[in-house]
């Protein structure tokens, strides 16, 4: 058995960042044909885990789905229109169905939705979610940090309220290590990640949805960077291109990867749909390195103390800017301009 009680086996398992298209929902105007595509892309899933698994072999064990997989991104509808459209509920049909396929193939399974939340009407969140083994969700992470989203921060005294600031960064503990979450371009934001390592995350789960290229971008830094910074595993699932919209398809496309503790790439997808980024995950080879002295142990380096004061005495983006009502989409810019110009004013920027 291993110090957590967990047998080894559970600890070395294999790890896929499977890349799909999503199909958007963007077109459709009627809700139960949103719904309809909602099912048909689960159903598409179902079919694809399941062989995916039956080729990589059962010790598969967690499944990383990317961004947007489920619905796509709203493009011009309002706050109020996309969450009518396209937010799902917190224990609605499609974590059901999401749950069956967990169960079904006996994997964790996680990924990224537009959720509701009945403390917050008319407003959604960008959730990253983990299903177990039994269908059950034991991680509901949402996005902190967003340009055209809302966030908990911006109904920051509320949420904090509701769910406390360990439902703001949860760490899922389970029997395949200590799971956590970032979403999209929230790798380039170090702190998030952080705060994760800090409750002990091991692996950071990050669904996706990005340009890929043969230089590395900005998020493809941040990728290694994150891992290790926070000697953590970092499982990055791209889209394989959005159908449904009038950009592109492959605008987002391949680069789905598994980076290692040590800044490793494990393993990396081209484009189109790929079960290519698939690695072993070493969990007591990661446990040993986070107790070994020495330079390399970063994560026990950490003096926060040096920092506490810093963060406690800065505001840049302001929290509860859509406390009292769900403003339209301008106001993402509007406040970043706010924020800009304030920063200015302080000789900051």
């Amino acid at each position: 058995m291993g110090e957590t009680g967990h047998s080894v086996d559970t600890l070395y398992y294999r790890a896929l960042a499977l890349q799909v298209t999503c199909h958007a929902v963007n077109a459709l105007t009627d809700r139960d044909q949103v719904r309809g595509r909602m099912r048909e892309t689960i159903d598409r899933l179902s079919l694809q885990i399941a062989a995916s698994i039956a080729f990589l072999g059962r010790d598969t064990k967690l499944v990383q789905l990317p961004e947007y997989f489920l619905t796509g991104f709203p493009m011009g509808e309002t706050i109020e229109g996309w969450a009518l459209k396209a937010g799902i509920e917190m224990n609605g049909p499609e974590y059901e169905a999401l749950g069956r396929i967990a169960q079904d193939n006996r994997i964790f399974l996680s990924g990224n939705a537009y959720e509701l939340d009945s403390h917050f009407p008319g407003l959604y969140f960008q959730t990253c979610f983990v299903i177990d083994p039994g269908g059950r969700v034991v991680l509901r992470y949402r996005r902190l940090n967003s340009m055209f989203a809302p966030t908990p921060h911006d109904v920051w005294t509320r949420y904090l309220e509701v769910y406390g600031l360990e439902g703001v960064f949860p760490v899922a503990r389970t029997e395949i290590g200590n799971l956590g979450a970032v979403a999209s371009d929230e790798i380039l934001f170090p702190e998030i990640a952080r705060c994760m390592a800090m409750r002990g995350a091991e692996v950071l789960l990050h669904p996706s949805s990005e340009i890929f290229g043969r230089e590395r971008s900005a998020k493809e830094i941040c990728k290694l960077a994150r891992a290790v910074e926070n000697q953590v595993y970092v499982i990055s699932a791209n889209s394989a291109g959005i159908l449904g919209t009038s950009i592109p398809v492959a605008s987002v496309d391949g680069g789905s990867k598994i980076v290692d503790y040590r800044g490793l790439v494990l393993a990396e997808a081209g484009a189109g749909e790929s079960i290519a980024a698939y690695a072993d995950l070493d969990l007591p080879a990661l446990r040993r390195s986070r107790r070994r002295p020495g330079m390399a142990n970063l994560l026990s380096r950490q003096r926060y103390e040096l920092y506490a004061d810093s963060y406690r005495g800065s505001s840049f983006y302001p929290p509860d800017s859509m406390l009292q009502a769900v403003p339209s989409r301008d106001h993402f810019l509007a406040m970043q301009r706010r924020t800009i110009a304030r920063l200015e004013e302080l000789d900051l920027i």
